[in-house]
């Protein structure tokens, strides 16, 4: 991949970044907002100090490790990729409460549309402040979005230091476990 400038990453601020969706997948999972790394380069959780990608494999979602640019896979596992704010931004705190807000109205009419068994949120403040639930915690979720189950995850962001790569790990892979999906990383191994 070409190594992008200053000034590439910043011409993509307030871009739009396509979600990875189909009908009826297993998982969506939700990101935050895009950040200029995902907005200027089209792939979902680009940054290359985010750890969503490792995780995603490291914890069984897919056979091996993806690429940012692989994303368009995802739905051929059951898997998808949407955020809470569509906006592209160098950080999350530059996102407005109402911005969080019509996020989790668009989140929920999107879900409603789109019918996946699970949605993930990764990251709990994203996820309380999209859907007005400030006791939210990591885990499972009591509202459902029509049939749609919910579940926060940790943000795998590489700034979230208090969450190691292990740790996220397993907080996905618990999560992989109650949806039903087998251990994709062992090509139908038993889970390890």
């Amino acid at each position: 991949m070409t190594r992008l400038t200053r000034d590439d990453l910043e011409a993509a601020r307030d871009r739009l970044v396509p979600d990875v969706v189909a009908d009826g997948l297993r998982v969506l999972f939700c990101g935050i907002n895009p950040g200029l790394m995902t907005a200027a380069t089209g792939h979902h959780f680009a940054r290359p100090g985010n750890r969503f990608w490792p995780v995603l494999h490291l914890s069984g979602f897919t056979p091996r490790l993806l690429a940012p640019s692989e994303q368009g896979e995802l739905p051929a596992y059951g898997l998808g990729i949407t955020n809470v704010v569509a906006r592209a931004t160098a950080r999350a705190d530059e996102l407005t409460a109402e911005e969080y807000r019509e996020g989790g109205r668009l989140l929920t009419e999107k879900v409603t549309r789109l019918r996946p068994r699970w949605l993930a949120v990764v990251g709990v403040t994203a996820y309380r402040a999209a859907f007005d639930d400030r006791k939210a915690a990591i885990g499972p979720q009591d509202r459902t979005i029509g049939a749609t189950r919910v579940w926060v995850l940790p943000n795998p962001s590489g700034l979230n230091a208090l969450w190691t790569t292990p740790k996220l790990t397993d907080a996905f892979r618990a999560f992989r476990l109650v949806t039903g999906l087998p251990d994709a990383s062992c090509a139908g191994g038993p889970d390890h």
